[in-house]
């Protein structure tokens, strides 16, 4: 891990910071501010970021590749709430709020670069910021909305249902995550997804 203000490619991370959900407003001062807290971490696929039912919590802006939601029960079985990339944001700022163990667990789904800093750290950094405060809590509304319109389309809607929806409202993201882990998403087999890409039915 290195600092983002002491890295090399630091121009070009500045850049893809900019086009972030939530950082895509803030001036260059408060960017450099923010800068000089970030670390850039360079994950491997099956990486995990963070892991379900700690304390120790960090704020992610994900600069390249793709990271998944998880949460995993007592019997191991895992299921896949959200996949983020480029220019999106990962955060347990609920739990964090509420002073609860982290809820979910964050994975790489590909090689990926993400920077980030405590989750502390970050929320004195937007307290001091009221317009970027409410980017951030309005993205994480969106985004627990998000959720629960996805767990309750798996009761819906059937497997083709399921496909379209994702590819409507995800078309960046459709053809990048590995089948096995969008099917795994959608609740269906890698071998549902393929047939139904055969068939044309999606």
């Amino acid at each position: 891990m290195s600092s983002v203000d002491q890295h090399p490619e630091r121009n070009v991370i500045r850049v893809q910071l900019k086009s972030n959900v939530v950082l895509k407003g803030i001036s260059d001062r408060e960017m450099a501010d923010l800068e000089s807290s970030l670390t850039l971490v360079d994950c491997h696929k099956g990486d995990f970021l963070l892991h379900q039912g700690v304390h120790e919590m960090e704020q992610y802006f994900i600069l390249d590749g793709i990271l998944k939601r998880v949460v995993t029960n007592q019997q191991g079985h895992m299921m896949i709430l959200r996949f983020t990339h480029s220019r999106d944001i990962e955060t347990s700022y609920a739990a964090w709020r509420l002073k609860t163990p982290t809820p979910y667990g964050i994975m790489a789904v590909t090689n990926a670069r993400v920077a980030k800093l405590p989750l502390a750290q970050w929320v004195a950094f937007i307290e001091a910021h009221p317009s970027l405060k409410q980017a951030f809590e309005y993205e994480v509304m969106r985004l627990m909305s998000e959720i629960m319109a996805h767990t309750i389309t798996l009761n819906l809607l059937d497997a083709p249902g399921r496909v379209l929806r994702f590819r409507r409202k995800h078309a960046d993201l459709f053809n990048l995550i590995p089948q096995k882990e969008l099917a795994s998403y959608l609740n269906i087999t890698p071998e549902t997804l393929s047939r139904l890409k055969r068939q044309g039915k999606i």
